[in-house]
């Protein structure tokens, strides 16, 4: 490991044997070896500059998309939440945003300024660095739509600023630089009207309360929709609502969402996930495929 000098000291917080299901949505999974909250972007350019070219790295945002196997993570994880999350306004109808920056947040302030194009983000409850890894979307809007630049860092701690054209955009995926990470974005929009905006925002939260289950522990959507059709509408037609492994059930209210409904493991998660695929392939034909990120070791 890279000697530090007094002028590089990191001002983050490090911890060890940190438990992941204290940081992921659905409340399970085992300890991360490593487990990193940089200060602000020169404290994590600087920690990123010490570390082994050989050091696996996570990058960990809200933890809504995400099941940390109950083995844990032999990495350093570093964590953004609260972190690195100013969002400035610009000139143009446009917004820059830091990667450890809510979605709702963002959805929020471009509404409040009257910017049409990212109201769908006050429903994803993740951060803007996880919303670009994947292309998040939901209620018909995806986040790269609105993007114009981003900025990324790599493994020396070194910022470039890229364009779309440098990636390759599609449903829930995002293929481009695996060597550097997302660090912040440039939105742009077109001109509305901030008052019709902020109720469309009120009113996909509230579609969102019907229609999706909020009172249990879950990873929200685990699986893509199928073009031209639903992944829950599926599960449902296999007959899987309510379906359980351990503490892991179906949701009754929404089949594309698995919950932690009574201290379930990581472990009861996983295998729901797998029989709900197996399932709906044997009924439909459709192979589904998970939205949600499985990592680490098995328990």
């Amino acid at each position: 490991m890279m000697a530090m000098s007094e002028t590089t000291t990191l001002r983050g917080e490090m911890r060890y044997d940190e438990p992941m299901s204290r940081h992921t949505s659905l409340r399970v999974g085992g300890v991360a070896r490593r487990y990193y909250q940089p200060a602000d972007r020169d404290d994590l350019a600087i920690f990123l500059a010490t570390l082994p070219a050989d050091e696996p790295l996570f990058w960990l945002g809200l933890g809504s998309n995400l099941l940390v196997r109950d083995g844990g993570l032999d990495a350093t994880v570093i964590a953004l939440q609260g972190r690195l999350d100013s969002i400035i306004e610009l000139d143009g109808e446009r917004i820059y945003a830091e990667a450890g920056a809510t979605c709702a947040k963002v959805a929020r302030v471009s509404s409040r300024n009257g910017y049409v194009g990212c109201q769908f983000l006050a429903g994803i409850p993740g951060l803007i660095g996880g919303a670009l890894a994947m292309n998040a979307g939901a209620f018909g809007g995806e986040t790269w739509a609105s993007v114009e630049t981003v900025e990324t860092v790599d493994r020396r701690g070194d910022i470039h600023v890229r364009e779309v054209s440098d990636y390759e955009i599609a449903y829930r995926q995002v293929n481009g630089r695996y060597d550097e990470w997302f660090v912040a974005a440039t939105f742009g929009f077109t001109q509305g009207n901030p008052d019709e905006l902020q109720q469309q925002i009120r009113d996909l939260l509230r579609k969102r309360s019907d229609t999706q289950p909020t009172n249990k522990p879950s990873c929200g959507s685990v699986f893509r929709n199928p073009k031209g059709d639903h992944a829950a509408r599926l599960i449902e037609a296999a007959g899987l609502k309510g379906l359980r492994i351990g503490g892991a059930c179906v949701s009754d209210k929404h089949a594309n969402f698995i919950l932690n409904d009574s201290d379930a493991s990581a472990d009861d998660i996983e295998r729901l996930i797998d029989r709900v695929r197996d399932r709906v392939f044997v009924s439909s034909g459709i192979d589904l495929i998970p939205e949600v990120h499985v990592v680490g070791k098995a328990g």
